[in-house]
């Protein structure tokens, strides 16, 4: 027999859409779904939802379950050196994955994109509930030339980035023609990529490279971008930092430019047209690595290209550009620490808060290529939900603060409830 529907009562509803807050609202989850939502005067005069178990949330603010697009579920964050998986187990670095899975999905992210470093084993066993998390989408890894952004060998022979970061079996990252792009792309499709990784710029922590430096050169991005349509229309996410990268990007029709610090004008006017979706990860520009732990050079690029960052992005949010949320968390942001994102977006993008929640929630579930499972808390879709304790469009900062995530639902499961609110809902707990 299929459990009854839950109705959530007395609740202020942000729906995702941009559309603004209902103030008396009413939500139906009915198994893995929502089946209705909106005005609580509106709802269906239905015997099953008269006697459904009900629960009233206080005037507590409902949001969908929020998108992270730029995650590294595999890269540790600030708590220790990237390279420290070069000295672990395979075994031990999965247990680490699985708590920061768990971590990020508690603190309000129910869906992630990983764009280096999971392979298709992580989303299997979250969709099986074998381990708790978002929802997950792998890039299984990143793709540049020799020198450039996914090179991570080092002058003593050992790839630093194949060691700390891969897992068995995912694809080599190094391509230096258009013939190995296209090979790459394909076996990322065998090995059960949900969209494809390019790096078109040098990049911050990488070794032999700079980010204003071009990296992989447009004729293999456009490849790239013909093979990843050629199989489903994958989505092309490309981390570009500086000009040139960019430039490769947005001209070789990417769905995403991520981070894309030095856009100009006339790049941001193309990605407008185009309908190119900007990820900018401020949150890893807000503290440069410990000098203890990276080499000078890498510390002096940081602090350089950070300030660059966070003086284009409320450029890109005024042109117009589509702007999802993405923190790159694990790199220098903590994982769990994701929704600070969205009040630097208001602060320092000049977004709206609710630009901000629509930015991760519907837009990034456009650019994931998952708006018709979640993304909106609309009937039909999953029931995605975070229950806020305090009203986000009004301090939009509260949702960095795990205490003030009251509960969150993942699929129509429990998968947090930090002060009981949801004890008397009857719905099924998510951990396996």
């Amino acid at each position: 027999m299929s459990p009854s529907p839950v109705v959530l009562r007395n609740l202020r509803l942000v729906d995702g859409t941009g559309a603004p807050p209902v103030p008396d609202a009413a939500l139906v989850i009915d198994g893995p779904v929502i089946r209705w939502c909106g005005p609580a005067h509106q709802m269906p005069d239905d015997p099953a939802l008269r006697e459904a178990p009900g629960v009233d949330l206080a005037g507590r603010t409902l949001c969908p379950g929020f998108i992270d697009a730029h995650v590294h579920f595999a890269l540790p964050g600030p708590l220790e050196s990237p390279l420290a998986g070069a000295g672990e187990p395979v075994s031990y670095r999965t247990l680490k994955v699985i708590e920061r899975l768990r971590t990020t999905l508690h603190n309000g992210v129910t869906t992630a994109r990983d764009l280096m470093g999971l392979d298709a084993g992580f989303r299997r066993a979250v969709a099986e509930r074998r381990i708790a998390g978002p929802r997950l989408l792998v890039a299984v890894t990143m793709l540049s030339q020799t020198a450039g952004h996914a090179d991570f060998r080092l002058l003593g022979g050992i790839d630093a980035l194949d060691a700390a970061v891969a897992f068995p079996g995912s694809p080599s990252g190094i391509v230096d023609t258009v013939d190995d792009i296209r090979t790459r792309v394909r076996a990322l499709v065998a090995a059960g990529a949900d969209c494809i990784k390019l790096a078109a710029s040098g990049g911050v922590t990488s070794p032999h490279d700079q980010p204003e430096w071009l990296g992989l050169r447009p004729e293999m991005v456009r490849a790239a971008v013909e093979e990843a349509n050629a199989y489903g229309g994958l989505p092309v996410a490309v981390h570009a930092i500086g000009e040139p990268g960019i430039a490769a990007a947005v001209h070789g029709g990417v769905r995403s430019v991520e981070h894309g610090y030095a856009l100009t004008d006339e790049l941001r006017a193309a990605m407008v047209e185009r309908g190119q979706f900007l990820v900018p990860t401020l949150l890893e520009t807000m503290a440069t690595p410990d000098p203890a732990t990276v080499p000078p050079a890498v510390h002096a690029k940081a602090e350089r290209w950070h300030r660059i960052a966070q003086e284009s992005v409320a450029r890109s949010v005024e042109a117009g550009i589509r702007v999802v949320m993405g923190t790159d968390a694990g790199l220098i942001a903590p994982h769990g620490q994701n929704l600070k994102e969205l009040g630097l977006l208001v602060r320092i993008g000049g977004m709206t808060p609710l630009q901000a929640v629509k930015a991760a929630t519907a837009d990034a579930a456009e650019l994931c290529g998952v708006g018709d499972i979640t993304g909106s808390l609309t009937a039909g879709k999953a029931a995605d939900v975070v229950v806020c304790g305090r009203d986000p469009l009004a301090d939009i900062d509260a949702l960095a603060t795990p205490s003030l995530i009251h509960a969150v639902i993942k699929e129509g499961r429990l998968a947090v409830d930090r002060v009981g609110v949801l004890a008397g809902a009857g719905l099924p707990g998510l951990d396996p």
